[in-house]
């Protein structure tokens, strides 16, 4: 399973430099990467990550749909630009501070009452903020990193603490290039408000 952990791990060092460029091609291996992961987590007792990777292979498949669709909507109307980068709408932070919670609530009660996780609370947590994220990042919104970092932190402490080495320092990669792509983006967001 080590081998297959390190895979995960590259094709995840791979995702994350696509994320952090804005490009469209981050959703392929936002394919590729959950579906090696389903199988490490199940393997590790992580079942809502397990989980939330069945999530991210269905948000790969229609992240890549939905970006590739803005576009050719675009081309049509003439604007060769891509889906633009931009801040999350105020109307979305009280919806999805409440999905948040419910996520994170039904994910702890199920790792709680019928399995036998050890890290119920910080599964449940990174997990429920992972759904926000992801469908943040489809959106192409500049406030996706701020939750990966909260996320990519947690994940890592978790990840050391149950042996899983390569993930760990994976997420730890993460957290740093978050706080990179934070920056990155905001830059972006703005000057695509000026053209």
């Amino acid at each position: 399973m080590l081998w297959l952990e390190i895979t995960g791990a590259v094709v995840g060092l791979l995702y994350i430099w696509l994320e952090y460029r804005a490009s469209v091609w981050l959703w392929l291996t936002g394919i590729v990467m959950p579906a090696i992961y389903i199988y490490v987590y199940y393997a590790s007792g992580f079942y809502a990550d397990m989980g939330i990777n069945v999530y991210f292979l269905a948000a790969g498949l229609y992240g890549w749909a939905y970006w590739l669709g803005r576009t050719r909507r675009r081309n049509k109307a003439e604007d060769k630009s891509q889906l633009s980068v931009s801040h999350t709408p105020a109307k979305y932070w009280l919806p999805a501070a409440v999905v948040t919670t419910v996520v994170f609530a039904v994910i702890l009660f199920v790792l709680k009452r019928y399995t036998d996780s050890d890290v119920p609370y910080g599964d449940s947590f990174t997990t429920a903020l992972s759904v926000a994220g992801l469908w943040l990042l489809t959106r192409k919104y500049v406030e996706q990193w701020l939750v990966w970092i909260v996320v990519d932190m947690v994940s890592a402490g978790l990840y050391f603490y149950k042996g899983l080495l390569p993930t760990a320092i994976l997420y730890t990669l993460y957290m740093v290039i978050a706080v990179f792509g934070y920056y990155r983006w905001r830059k972006l967001a703005e000057q695509t408000k000026y053209e």
